[in-house]
């Protein structure tokens, strides 16, 4: 019964991100960070930064597959079901009653005006939640110069009206980070390789 009433919690929170959250995608991440570590506090902060590049860096969008990801840790694979299902039944429920009419829907005057508050909304969430995200971020040089290196060439190519999809930036910060690791982990296994004699030296006398 517990485990029943924690995953139909599990189901009401996400279908609330997925029925209040305009814009999808990265808009989503501010909202799913309230719900899920302000609020509800299912996952710390860091575990949220790890979810969000996992969700990231996998196929599938990101509000789906954090609903996932929170769900099986919640509730296991029912957990993870429910969460999904949530989160997806708002926004399929009212497109497809759009689809029904939809060249009369984007004729009315007033749709329009709405779309374009709804577009400056999306901004300031998209542009919430990276801030957010920035302060969770752990400050190491590594992180510092990858994030700002990131910034600056999105702009530039931006401005630049050059496509450079998303998925690089994101593969080229993981093979950097991935990299980085490698080098350290064989310093220390040197490390460990030279001080290894002297310390069977030390035994010894």
């Amino acid at each position: 019964m517990k485990k029943f009433k924690a995953i139909l919690n599990l189901f009401l929170v996400m279908f609330k991100i997925g029925l209040f959250t305009f814009g999808g995608g990265y808009a989503m991440i501010a909202v799913i960070e309230r719900e899920l570590v302000e609020r509800k506090k299912w996952i710390e902060q860091e575990e949220f930064l790890d979810m969000v590049a996992i969700a990231e860096s996998t196929p599938g969008p990101i509000a789906i597959n954090s609903a996932t990801y929170v769900g099986y840790k919640i509730g296991g694979v029912l957990g993870a079901i429910f969460a999904t299902l949530g989160v997806v039944l708002p926004s399929f429920t009212i497109i497809f009653i759009i689809s029904l009419f939809f060249d009369a829907f984007l004729e009315l005057e007033w749709v329009k005006y709405a779309f374009y508050g709804i577009q400056a909304g999306v901004s300031y969430l998209i542009l919430s939640a990276g801030i957010k995200m920035f302060k969770g971020l752990k400050k190491t040089p590594l992180n510092l110069i990858i994030c700002l290196s990131t910034v600056a060439c999105l702009l530039t190519l931006s401005l630049l009206a050059v496509s450079f999809s998303s998925i690089f930036y994101i593969l080229i910060g993981g093979v950097i980070g991935l990299a980085v690791y490698l080098v350290k982990y064989l310093k220390e296994k040197k490390t460990r390789q030279d001080e290894l004699p002297q310390n069977e030296k030390g035994d010894n006398e």
